[in-house]
């Protein structure tokens, strides 16, 4: 249940404010430790700032969406919905600097699969990897694996995520069993959909409930197609006595269009440049004394897993043209 769940203790946050000063943090602590580091060529203009982070993740995450979108066989819409989420909650407190959106996109996609139970074996997964040849599907999956435990660490192993589509489905069946009214509730499914897709690729899964989320969706496409469903808050949820309640919900409705509305895809020039300072921070900085870190093997020193791939042999966008998917 969502109430008693990691997702609302640890994941959940009271404003946008809080997201953003953490992937601030993100930025300067990794500007910080390189700067420090007493590297030749460092200087502070070489690095991306957070709001250029914040264009290259959108990027990569519209990049995800829309490999998930494209797998084969289909993915059901919360193991995509858990796949994005993941990849929002690993970029709160890591910089792109320093772990590379193109593999991170990737490994969130696969453990998604795992967690929610969607049954594709390793080499089916790569295999998606259409515009790839066998070989380069082969590197991908090396590093996918390499990373996985990173990932999970880096989520703090809370890895049940909530999406909005259980809601969603549950307040459907409602509609049609206790709300009259609306004579066919499955007309606005689609409506629902779109608007749950375009939620996620926004903070609404890190601030609110995803029974709000889902609520919003169905609200909002009801009054698109000329519909009120004021009367099913009111009547049928009991909120006509419960002002306060009823209120909160209305701002938590407002507040996630608001989200959506802000929302814009970035600019391909400005993902061009960005990219281009995100690849040199990677070729100069992402040096082998890091690989037992970054594969999230930390300092154990039990761990005698030598690395299959070393860091020059990485697969780079043009490797993974997903924008041809």
């Amino acid at each position: 249940m969502f109430h008693i769940s990691s997702q609302k203790k640890y994941w959940t946050f009271d404003n946008e404010e809080s997201l953003e000063q953490l992937r601030c943090e993100a930025n300067q602590k990794y500007r910080n430790k390189m700067l420090a580091s007493g590297k030749p060529g460092v200087s502070d203009a070489v690095f991306l700032e957070a709001h250029e982070e914040i264009v290259l993740f959108r990027h990569y995450e519209k990049r995800l969406l829309d490999f998930c979108n494209a797998f084969k066989p289909l993915m059901p819409k919360s193991v995509v919905g858990t796949a994005i989420m993941y990849f929002r909650r690993f970029y709160l407190n890591n910089s792109l600097m320093e772990y590379h959106p193109r593999t991170i996109m990737l490994i969130c996609a696969y453990l998604s699969c795992k967690v929610d139970e969607f049954n594709v074996s390793s080499t089916q997964f790569v295999g998606n990897l259409v515009q790839e040849s066998a070989a380069g599907q082969e590197r991908a999956l090396e590093q996918i694996l390499e990373y996985e435990l990173l990932l999970i660490q880096q989520l703090n192993f809370h890895l049940v995520v909530h999406t909005p589509y259980r809601p969603m489905e549950g307040l459907l069946i409602d509609i049609k069993t206790r709300y009259p009214l609306l004579e066919n509730p499955e007309s606005l499914r689609k409506s629902v959909d779109d608007f749950l897709t375009r939620a996620t690729l926004t903070d609404s899964g890190l601030l609110f409930p995803p029974s709000q989320i889902a609520m919003t969706a169905i609200l909002n496409s009801a009054s698109r197609a000329g519909l009120s469903m004021e009367s099913y808050l009111t009547e049928c949820m009991g909120l006509k006595e419960d002002k306060e309640t009823l209120l909160k919900m209305y701002d938590a409705m407002r507040r996630i269009k608001s989200l959506m509305k802000k929302y814009e895809l970035p600019k391909p020039d400005e993902v061009n440049a960005y990219k281009v300072k995100l690849e040199r921070v990677h070729a100069d900085f992402g040096t082998n004394s890091n690989t037992k870190r970054k594969r999230g093997y930390e300092d154990d020193d039990h761990v005698a897993k030598e690395p299959r791939m070393t860091e020059e042999e990485e697969w780079t966008d043009e490797d993974l043209d997903l924008d041809d998917l």
